[in-house]
């Protein structure tokens, strides 16, 4: 509850910049908010996956100490906004994360922006790969969920870099559902039964891969990531700081152990949550925690007196 009253406050505080144009001020907003409440909750808390480097300060930087250094010592991810473009522009599925796990167990991929991933539920397990075409992972997909290939529906970034990948699933017979941004909620919306997106594949920020690590490990779903480095200098980066470029990583060498925490409050409404709501003297929020020791998804309806905030 400490880690969800911190997304609630980011999701409460980005609200006046819903639709205002200013990614950046969304995004700040959302930051000092969870820093203050990131400062309450008893744990030493490391950030592994942050916005940035220690000089580009207010954001939550990679290497920052959070909590109020007593209890558990604990790995973190924070994303105040996944989504502050969607913010910006009013669109949907724009959401607050953070990720918690053992201290060490969180692979840091910061050295490299990008990873190619691959998202399905427990059906995919041993089924789906990023070493082989997509039109023989949504097949075989597809014979594991006793589905028509023709129902398949596959969650892709809308991207001008995934031209090429797009025009390969609908050929195989399959429908996509093209997401202007926030691939954390797609991911973790191909892994869950309920909803309509099947798969989710594509390169997308190598943070939000490790990230959604965490969700899946609480919601037994799979994954498979690749870092996807831009250039020559982006790869020597990458070999520097100790990582395998070319390793086709599981979810255990994104996010190690079975004590992962997750947690997402909705900024603007979306499939995974819904966004922040005024009602009359109230503010409503919508969050989504998952922990994988216990293999629990549950989802908390707050109010919060307006007064409060305004």
């Amino acid at each position: 509850m400490e880690l969800v009253r911190a997304t609630e406050a980011a999701a409460i505080r980005a609200v006046p910049f819903i639709g205002r144009g200013d990614k950046n001020a969304a995004d700040k907003a959302a930051v000092d908010a969870m820093r203050v409440f990131l400062g309450t909750v008893n744990f030493d808390g490391l950030i592994v996956i942050g916005e940035g480097e220690k000089d580009e300060a207010p954001m939550l930087f990679n290497g920052e100490h959070v909590g109020n250094g007593r209890g558990p010592a604990c790995d973190i991810a924070v994303d105040p906004i996944d989504g502050t473009s969607l913010t910006a522009a009013g669109r949907q599925n724009a959401v607050s994360v953070i990720a918690v796990s053992d201290r060490g167990t969180m692979l840091d991929a910061s050295s490299i922006f990008y990873m190619d991933k691959i998202v399905t539920g427990a059906a995919g397990r041993g089924v789906v790969s990023l070493d082989q075409p997509i039109a023989d992972n949504i097949r075989d997909l597809a014979q594991a969920m006793k589905k028509p290939v023709g129902e398949m529906t596959i969650a892709v970034l809308d991207r001008p870099r995934h031209a090429g990948l797009i025009e390969a699933i609908r050929s195989a017979g399959a429908g996509t559902r093209l997401m202007l941004d926030g691939d954390v909620a797609g991911g973790i919306n191909a892994a869950r039964y309920e909803t309509r997106i099947d798969m989710c594949v594509g390169i997308g920020g190598s943070p939000e891969g490790i990230t959604t690590a965490c969700a899946l490990k609480a919601l037994g779903g799979y994954m498979q990531g690749r870092l996807a480095p831009k250039d020559d200098a982006e790869r020597a980066r990458g070999v520097a700081a100790g990582l395998d470029i070319d390793k086709l990583l599981e979810i255990e060498d994104m996010v190690s152990g079975d004590n992962t925490f997750f947690v997402a409050t909705g900024v603007t409404d979306g499939g995974l949550v819904d966004g922040v709501r005024r009602k009359g003297p109230m503010i409503r929020t919508e969050s989504i925690v998952l922990r994988s020791r216990s293999g629990t998804a549950r989802r908390v309806i707050a109010e919060h007196l307006a007064e409060k905030w305004l």
